[in-house]
């Protein structure tokens, strides 16, 4: 028997991967997209009420297009959308996720830092919670990005799928 509803929200990281394989004691709706972006995301915050049924823990991992495209601006949306999922799902736990430390030469790791921060903050500011995974997908430093230095092998979202069941587990127990 499942035990609630997880709702994924986010760019091709969270997309492209088989969540209810890994969490199989949630049902798991996943509303994300490639190429999503901070500001896409608040703008199809109205589907998302439309179709998402209910969710207990609302999972959002969001920012990494912003990241790319050296747009660090995205913060303001990014509150305007943890307000919106709370109002829309007020017995709901939001997560935000991290940005990660993405393998790329033009990204500035300290900024990704900086950012991180800003969404932690938002985060309390909100009364959601955050998940800060920057550290632990740091200090391993290979073997967890493709060749592309933003999307995840294997061994990538195992960690990542790992962390967000502990995060979860720690949530419900702490309820």
């Amino acid at each position: 028997m499942k035990q609630g509803r997880l709702l994924f929200l986010g760019d091709s990281l969270i997309a492209n991967f088989d969540w209810q394989a890994r969490i199989t004691h949630f049902e798991v709706q996943n509303l994300s997209t490639c190429g999503e972006t901070v500001q896409s995301l608040l703008n199809k915050m109205t589907l998302i009420k439309d179709q998402a049924a209910d969710p207990q823990i609302i999972f959002i991992m969001i920012g990494t297009n912003n990241l790319l495209m050296e747009d660090y601006t995205y913060l303001d949306s990014l509150q305007k959308s943890v307000v919106l999922l709370s109002q829309y799902y007020p017995t709901a736990e939001v997560i935000i996720n991290s940005l990660f430390p993405l393998q790329i030469s033009w990204i500035d790791q300290e900024a990704v830092q900086q950012l991180n921060l800003s969404m932690k903050t938002i985060s309390l500011q909100s009364g959601c919670c955050f998940l800060d995974l920057f550290a632990n997908f740091k200090s391993i430093k290979a073997g967890l990005f493709q060749a592309d230095g933003i999307h995840f092998t294997e061994a990538g979202y195992n960690l990542w799928a790992k962390s967000i069941l502990e995060y979860i587990a720690f949530l419900l127990e702490d309820d």
